[in-house]
C-alpha cells in the first residue's frame, strides 16, 4: 500500500528546520514544501501532464502561507482536470507581462532618458518630439522584439507621403538607435532599421543662392564680424 500522507499544519511548516541537504514535506494532492539548507522554504506543486512529470513554484513561505499554497494547488488542479497545462498557462502569462513592459515606447523613453544628459536641451526635445509624433502612435505599444522591417517601413512611408523625406530619414536613424539599445540590453535580437538602408529615396540637394544685393551683403558682413564662436571658424573669416 502507498504511504499515507499526513496533511501539513501551519505550525509544522513554521517550525521546519534546515538540514545538511534540502528535503521535502508533502501536504497531499501534489503540494509540497521544499526546505533548503540555508533555511529557505519554497512551495511547489508536482503534477503529470501529457505523460510527463512537471512542477511549478508557488512562492516562498511565509509570504505564501499554507492556506494560500493550498488555494493555488486547487486552482491548478482544476486546470489539469480541464486538460489545461498550468505550466504552459504560467509561461504564456509571463510572456504577456514581459511584452507589455518591453514595448517600443517604454524602451525608447528609457533610451532617451539614458542619453539626454549628453545632448543639448534642444536636441533632446526634438528627438522626443519626433518619437511622440511619428513613431509612438503607430508602433509604440508593440513589443519591441516583435517589430520587423516592413512594419517600421510602413511608419516611414507615412512620413514620406506628407513630403517630409528628410524627417523620414532622421526618424529611421532614431529608431535604429532605440533598437540597438534594446539589443544591447537584451530586449531585442536585431535592429530592423538597419535593413531599411536604401529603402527610402534620398532627399534632393538644396543649393542656396549667392547674396548679390548690396543691402543684404552689409548685414551679412556685420554678422560675420560680430561672430564670437569657435576659434577655428573665426580664423577662417
Amino acid at each position: 500500500m502507498p504511504k499515507r500522507i499526513t496533511p501539513l499544519s501551519e505550525i509544522k511548516v513554521r517550525t521546519a528546520k534546515p538540514k545538511e541537504a534540502e528535503y521535502k514535506i508533502f501536504d497531499g494532492g501534489g503540494l509540497f514544501l521544499l526546505v533548503t539548507p540555508s533555511g529557505g522554504k519554497l512551495w511547489y506543486f508536482k503534477y503529470r501532464y501529457d505523460k510527463k512529470e512537471k512542477k511549478i513554484a508557488f512562492g516562498h513561505y511565509p509570504e505564501i502561507s499554507l492556506a494560500d499554497a493550498r488555494q493555488r494547488r486547487d486552482e491548478v488542479r482544476r486546470q489539469i482536470a480541464n486538460d489545461i497545462d498550468p505550466g504552459a498557462v504560467r509561461k504564456a502569462m509571463k510572456q504577456a507581462e514581459t511584452e507589455e513592459t518591453e514595448t517600443f515606447e517604454v524602451i525608447a523613453r528609457e533610451w532617451h532618458m539614458k542619453f539626454t544628459q549628453t545632448w543639448t536641451p534642444g536636441h533632446a526635445a526634438t528627438t522626443m518630439g519626433r518619437l511622440e509624433r511619428d513613431i509612438f502612435p503607430w508602433i509604440g505599444k508593440r513589443p519591441i522584439k516583435a517589430i520587423e522591417a516592413p512594419e517600421l517601413l510602413a511608419v516611414l512611408r507615412r512620413i514620406e507621403s506628407r513630403g517630409a523625406l528628410e524627417s523620414a530619414h532622421r526618424i529611421r536613424t532614431i529608431a535604429g538607435q532605440v533598437f540597438r539599445y534594446a539589443v544591447a540590453t537584451g530586449r531585442a535580437e536585431r535592429d530592423p532599421a538597419a535593413a531599411l538602408r536604401g529603402a527610402l529615396p534620398q532627399p534632393g540637394e538644396k543649393h542656396l543662392a549667392a547674396i548679390t544685393d548690396p543691402k543684404e551683403v552689409a548685414p551679412l558682413l556685420r554678422a560675420i564680424d560680430g561672430y564670437q564662436g569657435h576659434f577655428v571658424v573665426k580664423c577662417a573669416r
